[in-house]
């Protein structure tokens, strides 16, 4: 949350992920972001802010690349052992008292969390934050049940008030300025919607969920790692509320990817080192929780999800993208990213990271995503498990070509975009009627509905004159002055 924008009342588009099987159009939401200036210039400032802040924190660490590489190592090696290291998890974990259950999808993952409350006659669920219960729809899946789900994660508990999905992995409300926050709160918990006092906000946020974590019947925590040698599931937070869902409730339940099993406890420490200073630009978080076994009198349950992860894990350019920890060092540094909101994305992962995987769970739906990115590559110097990200965007692009999934106004464009561009004659001879077109031509002619580009910005002018032009009338023919 940052400084209050007088004057703006409705600055923030409201985004969800779109359900069905639709293509994600991400232009309209995009399009309102931007037109919220302020709001644009905080986000961009804000997470720039945490690259820079990373940037810091990985110059202390002189073994910085070498622990990218060896975090980026263990992955390869659990993910082509994924099979063994699973067992081996839930072989220890059923020693530690926990019971273990296996989720083909994320209906399966609600139907076996669902039986598991319905068992004790849980209504009312607390949880901490989680991605895959997003990637799961799960909150909206126990709502359709009579299960009440509270966040007890401060920026998922404000979008989960707002009716938002999180526009972040790390930090789901970075979207939104602390007058945002206030109008929010005023609506849903009765605040004072002219104090955006941080320490106000929080404290009211607090007051009000304390209640419901002390009614609740279970709770949900996520999982960052999980430990195959000592069946351990490890849950990394800032605000403690992971050990709040876990503990005060007499049932813990605990939703898992399969992709988040390492092999030892020897290996944590490379991730522990890399989470916090890659998410957020610090040392570490403030609470690194192992769950090894129930609270005493209390009852544990593990729920592992695959929802496409073995699909993935067999496809050949794309099947590194598991390595991913979650720590949205790729969304921080993508001028995409910063400048068009993760809501406008429309899916459970946005940013980079989402480029390639939200294609994995639905290539028609997704189609249009591998195309929002700038291929500058930022993404993946940042990446601590050093995922190709900006290439795999690449090889996205290629696939949803090949597979007809490609809009036809847009291959038609590229198709014509490649012939020029691959002739130098044609493209030398239609620079000047280019430039010209651009001069002379009326504006309602080039900026319409047509013409996507022109939307948002002005197009660019051809030069005058080409390189080649210049070299030719300057250079062409002149022997090399070897004094100079």
């Amino acid at each position: 949350m940052t400084e209050k924008a007088s004057g703006i009342t409705e600055p923030q588009p409201r985004g969800a992920v779109i359900r069905g099987n639709h293509p994600v159009d991400q232009s309209e939401a995009a399009g309102r972001f931007m037109a919220a200036p302020i709001h644009q210039k905080m986000h961009d400032a804000r997470l720039w802010d945490l690259r820079q802040k990373r940037d810091a924190e990985m110059h202390i660490i002189p073994e910085w690349e070498d622990l990218r590489q060896l975090a980026s190592d263990i992955k390869q090696h659990t993910l082509t052992h994924l099979d063994q290291y699973l067992e081996q998890f839930e072989t220890n974990a059923k020693v530690n008292g926990i019971h273990v259950h296996w989720a083909k999808d994320g209906q399966e993952h609600n139907s076996i969390v669902l039986e598991i409350l319905k068992k004790h006659g849980a209504k009312k669920l607390i949880k901490s934050k989680s991605m895959l219960t997003e990637e799961c729809d799960f909150r909206h899946s126990m709502a359709e049940n009579g299960i009440s789900v509270i966040e007890t994660d401060l920026g998922e508990r404000i979008q989960q008030l707002d009716g938002e999905m999180p526009s972040h992995v790390v930090v789901p409300a970075v979207h939104k300025l602390r007058s945002d926050v206030a109008q929010v709160f005023s609506k849903t918990l009765g605040t004072d919607p002219d104090n955006d006092d941080v320490h106000y906000l929080t404290e009211q946020q607090r007051e009000t969920t304390r209640p419901l974590i002390l009614d609740a019947d279970a709770g949900m925590t996520g999982c960052n790692f999980a430990v195959a040698e000592t069946g351990t599931v490890v849950v990394c937070t800032n605000e403690g509320n992971a050990d709040l869902s876990a503990n005060t409730p007499p049932l813990h339940i605990v939703s898992m990817g399969i992709e988040k099993v390492i092999p030892r406890l020897d290996d944590l420490p490379v991730f522990v080192r890399m989470l916090s200073r890659s998410a957020l630009g610090s040392p570490i978080t403030q609470y690194t929780s192992h769950f090894r076994g129930p609270r005493k009198g209390g009852e544990m349950h593990i729920v592992l999800v695959d929802n496409g992860r073995t699909t993935r894990l067999g496809m050949e350019k794309f099947w590194t993208s598991l390595k991913c920890i979650r720590c949205g060092a790729c969304m921080n540094t993508c001028p995409v990213f910063r400048r068009s909101g993760g809501l406008s994305y429309g899916a459970t992962y946005a940013g980079p990271i989402g480029l390639i995987l939200d294609p994995t769970f639905n290539k028609h739906k997704y189609r249009n995503l591998p195309f929002a990115s700038t291929m500058n590559g930022s993404c993946t110097n940042v990446c601590p498990v050093k995922i190709n990200i900006h290439e795999q965007i690449a090889d996205w692009r290629k696939e949803l070509a090949s597979v007809g999934e490609i809009p036809f106004a847009k291959k038609a464009m590229m198709k014509a975009a490649g012939e020029i561009l691959a002739s130098p004659k044609l493209y030398r001879a239609g620079l000047p009627l280019a430039n010209s077109t651009l001069r002379h031509l009326p504006r309602f002619m080039l900026y319409n509905r047509l013409n996507t580009w022109g939307r948002g910005r002005e197009m660019p002018h051809a030069p005058r004159e080409t390189f080649h032009q210049w070299y030719a009338r300057n250079r062409a023919g002149k022997k090399k002055d070897v004094s100079e």
